[in-house]
């Protein structure tokens, strides 16, 4: 089969791979000079180092995009962690990790240590993730501030535990969550196991890490389009695809569409009109985006020796010492990468507002900061990061298939059973696949398994 994927996001590197790699001729169209879409990276203009959009992270039980590593030979480019630093404003240290308890108890004792929180605080919330522990919620119509509520949450737990995980794990508000996603990231991350618990960040740029997967498509006979955006597809006399772009136009039997919300909402009047493309337009009407800035700071010295920290009671959200995880490019000294998640506060501020709020929360955390020297500074809001996991959001999420013959949907806003995630996208762009061959009368299998239960959490699967 003959298939066209347009965009090179995650969920079409993923589409391409798996139909490559199972015998399909593929042609992956992107507009962009390169691939990897919400997480890729480049070098920023006025500090001469190369970027990546966004710190991304993924957890153990990523299971897809683990699977999506592993095929394009990047699974060693994964450095992997068990212990989260949790950091107060003065430095005080609580770490989240492992123990020899079996799940859902196995990170209980650190729990117990956790200095951040009062002994009260952690009993609320421990008897709170017990909800949990038999499974996710299917109905995703109530909000997670509400389930807080009825939950009895102080508002330090609140502050210091809930929010901290939700945000930076959802890209959202919690009057915004709904349940259900709140409840998947704490069962499937906090509550399963140990493994599926780990925490990876890439180290290499991001750019780097997702070309592999390109690389992967053409060693297999596929076409990786780079500069390319796809002006017009129309039907062909045979049943398939035209795919038009401005140097050319493309013969194949099945497309898949994988771009994000957004994208997919601007690239629908290249489509025919009638009642597929209004129920799919009513549809994404519903989605709202989330934004994420990335601060990046380059300092004269090493300002911390912790690779990554959680800063509470700050705006910040995340700290990450890109110079521990990735080599720097030029000289010595130490690069941090900041994150603020749902940074809608952050959207209207000037640069230099960003970075002057940024310098004044991190020395609270890191004294040295103080006596360091700032050698540049980058900022960079992706200001339609994510969707928004909002109660109610699961009924207009669309499937693979769609209404026209041989067009198939792939993006994290599908409906994968994840939120926005890099593991959504991979599996939207692996079930894009599944479709495709099942159209062709194949049937392929590319979806990966979730990660088994361990411990006690045996007994509840």
């Amino acid at each position: 089969m003959r298939v066209a994927v347009v965009g090179g996001g995650l969920a079409g590197l993923a589409a391409g791979c798996a139909l490559s790699n199972a015998g399909h001729s593929v042609k992956l169209f992107e507009q962009r000079p390169y691939v990897g879409g919400r997480a890729s990276s480049y070098e920023h203009p006025g500090t001469d180092e190369v970027i990546d959009n966004c710190q991304h992270v993924l957890l153990g039980c990523c299971t897809n995009l683990i699977d999506l590593y592993r095929r394009s030979g990047v699974a060693g480019q994964i450095k992997w962690y068990d212990r989260i630093q949790f950091l107060e404003p003065g430095g005080r240290r609580s770490v989240l990790s492992p123990g020899p308890l079996p799940a859902p108890l196995h990170t209980s004792l650190a729990f117990l240590h956790f200095q951040a929180l009062s002994f009260r605080e952690k009993a609320a919330i421990g008897k709170a993730l017990t909800t949990f522990v038999r499974g996710v919620p299917a109905d995703d119509r109530e909000r997670f501030a509400n389930w807080l509520v009825r939950h009895g949450q102080p508002q330090r737990a609140i502050d210091r535990f809930w929010r901290p995980v939700l945000v930076s794990a959802l890209n959202e508000e919690m009057d915004k969550i709904s349940v259900k996603y709140a409840a998947q990231v704490f069962h499937d991350s906090f509550l399963a196991s140990a493994e599926a618990g780990r925490m990876g960040i890439p180290a290499i740029p991001l750019s780097d890490l997702y070309g592999k997967c390109a690389d992967y498509i053409r060693a297999r006979g596929g076409e990786v389009l780079l500069r390319t955006t796809v002006e017009g597809i129309a039907t062909s006399e045979d049943g398939g695809w035209q795919i038009a772009s401005a140097d050319d136009a493309v013969h194949v039997d099945g497309v898949v569409l994988a771009l994000s919300f957004g994208g997919m909402q601007r690239f629908l009047p290249k489509l025919a009109a009638g009642e597929v493309r209004a129920e799919l337009e009513a549809r994404l009407s519903h989605f709202k985006s989330s934004p994420i800035t990335g601060i990046h700071l380059w300092f004269d010295r090493e300002v911390t020796s912790l690779d990554h920290a959680v800063l509470l009671d700050s705006t910040i959200q995340w700290m990450f010492q890109k110079s521990r995880i990735q080599p720097l490019r030029h000289g010595g000294g130490s690069y941090l990468e900041l994150v603020v998640s749902a940074s809608r506060s952050l959207v209207n501020l000037q640069r230099q507002e960003i970075i002057d709020l940024a310098m004044r929360e991190l020395a609270t955390f890191f004294p040295r900061v103080r006596d360091a020297k700032l050698e540049k500074a980058a900022v960079v809001k992706e200001v339609h990061a994510t969707f928004s996991c909002t109660p109610g959001l699961d009924a207009f999420r669309p499937g693979a298939e769609t209404g026209w013959r041989g067009i198939f949907l792939a993006g994290d806003w599908t409906a994968t059973g994840w939120p926005s995630t890099m593991e959504g996208a991979v599996r939207s762009g692996y079930l894009a696949a599944e479709t495709a061959t099942r159209y062709a009368g194949a049937g392929e299998k590319f979806l990966v398994p979730d990660l088994p239960p361990q411990g006690l959490m045996r007994l509840f699967s």
